[in-house]
């Protein structure tokens, strides 16, 4: 096993190993013992890629590092992203179930720029976006952000259930080779639905809708899209 996914597969670890601590807090200081969780997962082949976007020739055997997120939405609970709330204002947590947001938003990147033709992996040393401090990586371009917000909110009621999903990120392009930030911008979505019942494929569906939208409305930006096709042609 290389160094990198040696790195992956201990951050990993680290991760569930503190998630399953908190459940068992949970239940030792008398809180809910139910919890929701799902899996934040872009699907990028549902991407429609603008054509100004999309790797030539060139462009498809370049690179790119994409650092994990950095969360830094307020509160000490980084593990939750929801809560459902019942009919008497009983609220149960929502956690997600195989990564952290931080990693699945970087991971969504990856595969959104890896249909748009680029070659990309996600790099699990986080970056904390200052020019300074761009991190030696394998490839020329290297991208990074942070969570600003995310939250995902279910209300049971009568005669629907209302589930809502927001997110706010924040994306940052750097030249790794030559130490320097090329683009910086952000991004909020957000996805709402009204439902006769609950279950917790639907609150999947609205988190994954909205991180969708966000990856691709950050890509939106032409600006990006100059950015990155002036630095592969330098």
């Amino acid at each position: 096993m290389n160094k990198r996914k040696l790195a992956e597969a201990e951050n990993n670890t680290a991760y569930f190993m503190v998630a399953g601590l908190l459940i068992y807090c949970l239940g030792i200081i008398g809180c809910s013992t139910t919890l929701y969780s799902v899996n934040m997962n872009y699907d990028a082949g549902r991407a429609n890629i603008p054509g100004y976007l999309k790797a030539d020739s060139k462009g498809s055997n370049v690179l790119f590092a994409i650092s994990e997120f950095t969360d830094s939405r307020k509160g000490d609970e980084p593990m939750v992203i929801g809560r459902v709330v019942e009919k008497d204002g009983m609220k149960t947590l929502i956690l997600p179930k195989y990564a952290k947001p931080t990693k699945a938003i970087a991971s969504g990147i990856r595969a959104y720029l890896n249909k748009a033709g680029y070659k990309g992996y996600v790099n699990t040393e986080q970056w904390d976006l200052k020019e300074e401090t761009i991190p030696k990586v394998e490839g020329k371009l290297l991208i990074g952000g942070n969570i600003e917000a995310l939250d995902l909110t279910c209300r049971k009621g009568f005669p629907t259930d209302s589930y809502k999903a927001k997110i706010k990120l924040g994306l940052v392009l750097a030249d790794a080779a030559n130490g320097k930030i090329l683009y910086r911008g952000s991004v909020e979505t957000d996805s709402s639905l009204e439902h006769v019942s609950f279950s917790e494929e639907r609150l999947e569906e609205q988190i994954n809708i909205a991180m969708a939208d966000a990856i691709e409305k950050v890509f939106e930006d032409k600006n990006l899209a100059q950015k990155i096709k002036e630095a592969l042609n330098e």
